[in-house]
């Protein structure tokens, strides 16, 4: 009997248990992942911003087709702007992508070499970053070089701002997350460091560098590099869950409209960002899409070979303790199935 009665309470316990977990189910990404396809990407972008988000900006170019643009929400919620396709975005870290292409271009030209260390060109770090003699500018393009993140300090996150001008400080006299080429971390230290070098190796700003060699040669014209070269009025608005603030103003690095970067991407993925020799050394460096993120900002950018599209996803709504760049994901992802859809339909 006394058996029974405690298979009995196990039982009840699973249930409540089982019951109990569903609470910490995400279902907002459960209901995004499993309705039912809609037919357009308007109506895809439609769906996302009743999910919460409070703007959107979607560009895609097909290849032999005119590029199009979708939006949906705010591009200034307090002032009740609709968000607009011409808007500058904070594109984070999708600005690695011309940083490759540039240390790309470089040691083509012999301006320097992949193998060239760290240590090379700061030798004033070999004692507060570890290994800095073995670490190569290629493990550090390729994220395998073990330096610690800046942003995955948390005393950094007390003045982002302020701390974002000494940024290299947050990861010195710290343990290297690993040997050289040993394993792979995705690390900011590593292109704030590439930034630098490129500095070095020219005598003159990486932005400059940046400027000549990609913006111009692809007719890329709205693409900037601070807040302090644009009109804040074209630039959308941010916004992070739980803050009532608009990030709009805090200096994040690069911005670009939705197009120039779909420009850029599809210059990339088919080559003519490339000079002669260029993307064999490319191809063995890094990667062909990349994603973004900065408080208030996410972003994707994304080409798909097998319908030669290139998709540009903006959204101006962040959590970093959510789901919204999970969901920003299956968004995306969304999205290019309707575009597959129609092309194979």
């Amino acid at each position: 009997m006394a058996k029974k009665q405690f298979k009995r309470i196990l039982r009840i316990l699973f249930i409540m248990v089982s019951i109990g977990s569903l609470y910490f189910v995400p279902w907002i990404l459960v209901k995004a992942w499993i309705l039912p396809l809609p037919d357009s990407v308007q109506e895809q972008v439609d769906e996302a911003i009743g999910y919460g988000f409070d703007g959107m900006i979607v560009y895609v170019d097909q290849g032999g087709k005119q590029p199009a643009f979708y939006t949906g929400g705010w591009k200034d919620r307090e002032n009740k702007i609709s968000a607009d396709p011409k808007s500058l975005f904070k594109i984070a870290s999708i600005s690695k992508l011309y940083v490759a292409v540039a240390i790309t271009r470089l040691a083509k030209d012999n301006h320097l070499s992949l193998e060239d260390t760290l240590a090379d060109y700061f030798p004033e770090l070999v004692a507060r970053i570890e290994n800095a003699e073995r670490i190569t500018l290629r493990s550090m393009v390729q994220h395998r070089s073990g330096i610690p993140n800046f942003t995955d300090n948390p005393k950094y996150w007390e003045n982002e701002q302020e701390n974002g001008k000494k940024a290299l400080e947050f990861a010195l006299d710290l343990p290297a997350s690993f040997e050289p080429d040993e394993g792979y971390e995705y690390s900011n230290t590593n292109y704030l460091l590439l930034r630098q070098i490129i500095e070095k190796v020219m005598g003159y700003s990486h932005e400059r560098y940046i400027k000549e060699e990609i913006l111009v040669p692809l007719g890329l014209k709205n693409t900037f590099f601070s807040l302090k070269e644009v009109n804040l009025n074209d630039v959308m608005s941010g916004y992070y869950v739980g803050i009532d603030k608009d990030f709009k103003t805090n200096e994040n690095g690069m911005l670009a409209t939705a197009e120039d970067v779909g420009i850029f991407l599809r210059a990339l993925n088919d080559g003519s960002v490339f000079k002669d020799g260029e993307q064999e050394i490319y191809s063995s460096l890094y990667e062909y899409e990349h994603g973004g993120l900065v408080p208030g900002y996410q972003s994707l950018a994304e080409y798909h070979e097998d319908i030669d599209t290139v998709v540009v996803q903006f959204i101006n709504t962040t959590d970093f303790e959510g789901y919204e760049w999970n969901l920003s994901e299956i968004v995306i992802n969304r999205i290019v199935k309707i575009l597959r859809n129609k092309k194979n339909g």
